[in-house]
Parts: C-alpha cells; structure tokens; sequence
C-alpha cells in the first residue's frame, strides 16, 4: 500500500497534468473558434446578440405647480410632498393645474 506522502505526490502530480491538457485543449479551442470567426466573418459584437440600448424616457410638461415656490409635477408616478400636503389641508389636486 502507498504511503500518504505518495498519493499526495501522484495527486499533485495528476494535477500538473491535468491543468496543462486544459491550457492546451483552451488554445486550441479559442484557436478553433478564431478561425470560424473569420470564415464567417463573425465579430464579437456579433456574439453578444446586439445588445439593446435602453430606453430613454422623453420629458413630459408639467402638469401641477405650486403656486408659492413653483415647483412643478408632471403628474406621474407618486405626487411630490408638496402637493399631498396641500391635498392632505383639503385642497384640491385642480388648483395646481398648469394653465
């Protein structure tokens, strides 16, 4: 029977080996795949599935201003605190309308 000295030799040993294959079997792949690129005429901005921009948002008008400090609302998404406090005081959302 081997001594634990030995398996931890032949291990490290394997190990050795084992990661030269893979360093060889990696250039000889990107190699593969650099040659199929260029057959197709393929580039790496083709592999990422033209990626999409995101979307930008347009700017809306303002629909809602305060009429003390001017501050403006386009009316979407959460109403800003200045125009809850107000509606929360009994006023109405219609009195802030812009024009």
């Amino acid at each position: 029977m081997a001594t634990y000295q030995e398996l931890k030799a032949r291990a490290e040993e394997l190990m050795r080996q084992a990661e030269a294959a893979r360093k060889a079997e990696t250039a000889a792949m990107i190699a593969e795949i650099q040659a199929k690129m260029a057959e197709y005429g393929i580039t790496v901005a083709d592999l990422r599935g033209g990626a999409k921009k995101p979307a930008t948002r347009k700017a809306v008008a303002a629909k809602y201003r305060h009429p003390a400090t001017h501050e403006t609302w386009s009316g979407r998404g959460r109403p800003p605190h200045w125009l809850a406090d107000e509606v929360a005081k009994g006023r109405k959302r219609e009195e802030f309308l812009v024009g």
